[in-house]
């Protein structure tokens, strides 16, 4: 099938590579014309594992290509992704600007049926109003379809290829057909792909990265009160996680959920029900929760130095949001980073993969390090802030040769505390017994 895919940030560039992959021949459009040649010449521009090789396999099998030029990839296309952003705007709702601007450019090039699809991640009635400017601009018949993302970031490659379900909104039988054509190779192992109203398709993705923030806010919150009974809640995850009402998956505790989903997925249902005169109160807990537990870490640090924090040293590992991923936004060490530095602190940061965008969102206002041991020199402490797993098995005497002092604040639980005792590190974790 010909398809087009508008936008080529994370969810685009791996849409539109992983539908190549399958012998659909992709035209991805970005206005960014030095990105776009970049990618011409094989320079993939986001860190996701995995998806150079398909990337760049489909550009030399021709299937898979890049421009700026809007009219020659909706004159080719049958299926028309549009895969843009959607910020929260001053108000907390989605930004839908980027959705309805394109969709006027596509309504002005289509000359024949096509079906256009929300990729984005887009309030209730997006589809619709999708389809309003559609009606606005050209006679032409087209479908507007919701077809939302699932994609983890680290394991985007492998969500899409195999998703465990896919999710399209729509009551044409027309797109139907297509949309079934298109998926029914990532479906072979007998995956569901559910249809469904636009509206029904649009809340799922909403509801359910909403429910998994609440979970992991549960759990933090959990967490918390293990620290003031004295309970494990390394226990009390596999106690609860063994139920499987329950279920294993995102019951980890730490400093909070970041990224490019949840936080603003879960403001947005917010601004949505408050907009329908729905007070969604759980939703506001959780996003409460989570700005406090962004900077858990901190309020450790200022307990055992007695809210002195001024001409401290420390070294933080991890700056991504979670692992596997370059992406910083709503990145907790983020957020940790400017509570430091406002108590006076200086610190040293690493991070396999984030350093790059930290440089260019904060510049100098820390250090950089070349690789996780020198962060440590000279440092009073170590904070951890993302779980790589180049973290969890360091190696503790050259940790020790490095550090000032033995101690870590430790964000993600990586480390076994009878480990710890053993080597005489004070450590304090999430929710588990402290080691002084």
């Amino acid at each position: 099938m010909k398809i087009a895919v508008i936008g080529t940030g994370y969810v685009g560039l791996v849409t539109g590579t992983c539908l190549a992959e399958t012998g659909n021949t992709v035209i991805c459009v970005d206005i960014n014309e030095a990105k776009v040649l970049k990618m011409q010449n094989g320079e993939i521009p986001i860190y996701e594992p995995g998806l150079d090789v398909l990337f760049l396999r489909n550009i030399e099998q021709k299937r898979l290509t890049f421009t700026t030029d809007l009219a020659v990839a909706v004159a080719s296309a049958q299926i028309i992704f549009m895969a843009l952003p959607t910020p929260p705007g001053g108000d907390g709702a989605a930004d839908l600007s980027y959705i309805l601007g394109a969709a006027k450019d596509i309504a002005k090039l289509v000359t024949e049926y096509k079906v256009i699809v929300n990729k984005s991640t887009v309030p209730v009635g997006t589809a619709d109003k999708v389809q309003a400017v559609f009606a606005e601009h050209t006679a032409i018949q087209i479908d507007v379809v919701s077809n939302p993302e699932f994609l983890r970031e680290g394991v985007a490659v492998e969500d899409f290829m195999k998703p465990d379900r896919v999710v399209i909104g729509t009551r044409s039988e027309r797109a139907q057909k297509l949309m079934s054509e298109l998926y029914g190779p990532y479906v072979r192992q007998g995956n569901p792909i559910l249809f469904m109203d636009e509206r029904s398709s649009e809340l799922t993705k909403y509801a359910a990265n909403s429910f998994l923030a609440t979970k992991i806010t549960f759990m933090n919150e959990v967490a918390n009160l293990c620290e003031l009974v004295g309970a494990d809640v390394d226990a009390v995850r596999k106690g609860i996680g063994s139920d499987g009402r329950i279920g294993k998956r995102f019951l980890f505790p730490g400093i909070g959920y970041g990224g490019s989903c949840f936080p603003k997925d879960v403001q947005a249902l917010a601004k949505s029900a408050e907009e329908n005169q729905y007070d969604f109160q759980i939703l506001k807990a959780v996003m409460e929760i989570n700005e406090k537990q962004k900077t858990v870490l901190v309020n450790k640090l200022l307990s055992y130095y007695k809210d002195d924090l001024k001409g401290k040293h420390f070294a933080l590992w991890g700056l991504a949001f979670k692992p596997e991923t370059d992406d910083i936004r709503e990145a907790p060490a983020l957020y940790i980073i400017d509570e430091l530095i406002k108590h006076g602190a200086t610190v040293t940061v690493f991070d396999p993969e984030g350093m790059e965008n930290v440089k260019a969102q904060i510049g100098d206002k820390v250090n950089y390090a070349p690789n996780q041991y020198e962060a440590l020199t000279g440092a009073d402490a170590l904070l951890i802030a993302t779980e790589w797993s180049v973290f969890r098995n360091p190696d503790f005497e050259r940790m020790e040769e490095k550090l000032a002092n033995k101690v870590i604040f430790d964000g993600r639980n990586l480390y076994d505390l009878q480990k710890m005792i053993d080597l005489g590190y004070y450590y304090n974790s999430i929710g588990r017994k402290l080691i002084d």
